[in-house]
């Protein structure tokens, strides 16, 4: 069946995560390099047991900058056999910890999308350096801030396998739309989600349609805005954050594998 124009909506009992290989020999570690002349600093992980060319997820930081949470993220897809390559779109030592901060911080790219769209090409382009990574075999992935910013790198027409948003922010800017699109989207979404709500995923899948893209939304039931984050009580829910993991390994166990 193709992967394509399908809504589901969830409310379904937690799920256990796939097992981590055999032997697994998983490493961690941070990566500085240059776009247009400024120093960024991402963190990637992979299964040094798995040898070259390991298929390749680029994750995309929330408003706060790259921190634990995506190193996190970067060892469990690591520990499914991926190659992952935590982006940073803000700059070494940039990592905001009030809210005006995470403000100034994303907003300064939100209302700059060539400085966006050029911070998220040169974290694509260090994946070619990065020892044991794929940069032929990749799917991008965010959260928050960063689904946002995944949905411009999939309008920028970047030649991708996939891309995915965990509870991104669905707007598009006033003058672009989705006929670049190069690859398929997942969009997983809750249905209490405050920062872009139902009328957003409408406005969003209609766009999708009239590109003729490749795509997929799956909408959790309660679920709020954020719902993936481990650290915040009000937010995080946790049959949502297993039920949309498992369809991101579905997603790239298709796509990448």
């Amino acid at each position: 069946m193709p992967f394509a124009h399908k809504v589901a909506i969830a409310a379904v009992p937690a799920l256990t995560l796939l097992a981590t290989p055999a032997a697994a020999e998983i490493v961690g570690e941070t990566v500085t390099y240059e776009v247009d002349g400024e120093t960024y600093e991402g963190y990637y992980a992979r299964n040094t047991a798995l040898g070259d060319e390991q298929p390749t997820v680029l994750i995309v930081h929330d408003w706060d900058g790259l921190g634990d949470y995506e190193r996190r993220r970067a060892q469990m897809l690591a520990e499914q056999g991926y190659a992952a390559f935590a982006a940073d779109l803000y700059g070494q030592g940039v990592r905001p910890d009030t809210l005006d901060g995470k403000k100034r911080e994303s907003g300064a790219l939100y209302q700059d999308r060539e400085a966006m769209r050029a911070r998220l090409q040169g974290a694509l382009d260090q994946i070619d350096a990065l020892e044991g990574a794929s940069d032929d075999d990749v799917v991008a992935i965010g959260y928050c801030f960063g689904g946002s910013a995944v949905l411009e790198l999939a309008r920028s027409g970047a030649e991708l396998d996939g891309f995915v948003s965990f509870h991104g922010g669905l707007g598009t800017p006033e003058g672009q739309d989705y006929a670049d699109v190069q690859g398929p989207l997942l969009i997983l979404h809750g249905t209490q989600d405050s920062v872009s709500g139902l009328d957003a995923v409408a406005d969003l899948a209609g766009r999708l349609d009239d590109a003729g893209a490749d795509y997929r939304v799956e909408l959790y039931g309660g679920a709020r805005h954020a719902f993936t984050v481990w650290a915040s009580q009000e937010r995080y829910h946790p049959q949502a954050d297993l039920r949309s993991w498992a369809a991101l390994q579905d997603f790239l166990a298709r796509e990448l594998k």
